[in-house]
């Protein structure tokens, strides 16, 4: 992240709140809550340094061993804790109910919205995690089982150098650097070109309506299946194998990530952005229940968001808008969330198939992600510009996730 210090500030300042300062949780417990959030995901990196935290911040050791080992309440998170990492739209304001009206073993609404925000923030950053190349891969012969090496073949030094890793790999493999020129130029000429026919003519609702669901039905052919048939098997690590000391902290690890739109199913109805928004609800509701880290967190999404150098590999001057919006909302597509006001035509013209690839499985199956979808795309781009990419990715997500919980915590107010 240090690639981008402006927005590290941000995500230093918004993590450093939630888990540090003043709120509704003790300590150990939003370290607890964060180990549950990267177990979903299998991220030991992200587990490994809140295991440390929780101990240094006075948690019992004890609750390590599992689940059964915690207190019932921070038990009764399961079910919210995986319904976020997966499959955000299927949470209700019962699923609320059922937390802050158990008995003794019950949640305030600060605690519950404090929880919520850890576990929206770890599950995105999970997909940092994965989508950079930083988890550590299993060692037998080191006491913990575990040594931060490169994965996959990912050397994290340098990539911090950002010595654009990328050509060693272009000229060992059969795009020849023409292509990747050539893709670089018809993505910039595309951009030109929706900004000129925006300025031309506006699609009628109807039509912007018809673009949003063909996008959310052609999310479901991207990744699994093709994923396997476009890189070779020896690429992808067989299904993940959930170990025991990472499973210990989850139930029912076989849930996963389900496609919003799903192929002969009457499906969910989409959530209109236009009618729960971060900035007019979810934004007010956060920060009165859990004073401050509203203004932290919204300040993060601007920030990402907003974040450009004006310049795309060796071009300079050039606005990347258009790219940047088409990022953040085709991982809200795939979310179920859609904006009135904006042309899903627009994802289709500047997300080629191997960048969707990689967006769909770093922020639905990060654990997935290997160095080889990392590199597919973009080939010609600076690595700095593709961590700007896991930035808004990571981003787009936790907002997602955070829209639907809050709408949920919405309801059961009203």
């Amino acid at each position: 992240m240090s690639l981008h210090t402006q927005y590290l500030e941000s995500f230093l300042r918004s993590q450093f709140y939630m888990l540090r300062m003043d709120g509704p949780l003790p300590l150990p417990y939003r370290h607890y809550i964060a180990i549950m959030a990267a177990a979903r995901h299998q991220c030991s990196y992200l587990i490994n340094m809140h295991v440390d935290e929780f101990l240094k911040t006075g948690g019992i050791a004890e609750w390590l061993n599992g689940l059964e080992y915690v207190p019932q309440r921070l038990k009764n998170l399961n079910e919210i804790n995986k319904l976020l990492a997966h499959r955000p739209w299927l949470i209700t304001k019962e699923h609320i109910q059922k937390l802050v009206k158990t008995g003794e073993n019950n949640w305030s609404l600060p605690e519950l919205v404090h929880a919520v925000v850890l576990l929206a923030h770890y599950h995105a950053l999970a997909s940092f995690v994965f989508g950079s190349g930083i988890n550590p891969e299993r060692d037998p012969e080191i006491s913990n089982g575990f040594r931060l090496i490169s994965v996959n073949n990912f050397c994290v030094c340098d990539l911090a150098n950002d010595n654009n890793i990328d050509n060693a790999s272009l000229t060992g493999n059969n795009f020849g650097i023409v292509d990747s020129l050539s893709e670089l130029e018809a993505l910039m000429e595309r951009m030109k070109r929706l900004q000129e026919e925006r300025e031309d003519e506006e699609a009628s609702q109807e039509e912007m309506t018809t673009r949003f669901e063909k996008e959310k039905k052609e999310s479901l052919f991207v990744v699994s299946g093709d994923t396997f048939h476009s890189f070779p098997h020896s690429d992808f690590e067989d299904d993940m194998i959930v170990t025991s000391d990472v499973s210990r902290y989850i139930e029912d690890p076989g849930f996963g990530y389900e496609d919003f739109a799903r192929r002969g199913e009457e499906h969910l109805p989409t959530f209109r952005a236009q009618d729960y928004t971060w900035e007019n609800h979810g934004f007010s509701l956060v920060n009165r229940l859990y004073s401050d880290i509203g203004h932290l967190l919204d300040e993060k999404f601007r920030m990402v968001y907003n974040l450009t150098y004006n310049t795309m590999a060796t071009h300079e001057d050039v606005d990347t808008t258009t790219l940047r919006r088409a990022l953040f909302n085709y991982v809200h597509c795939m979310f179920g969330i859609r904006y009135d006001d904006y042309d899903y035509g627009e994802v289709n013209q500047l997300l080629e198939r191997s960048l969707k690839v990689y967006i769909k499985t770093v922020t639905c199956y990060p654990e997935r992600t290997t160095k080889r979808m990392y590199d597919s795309y973009w080939r010609q781009f600076k690595h700095s510009e593709k961590v700007h990419v896991n930035l808004l990715l990571m981003e787009a997500r936790m907002q997602a996730e955070l829209l639907y919980a809050l709408r949920a915590i919405t309801r059961h107010l009203t």
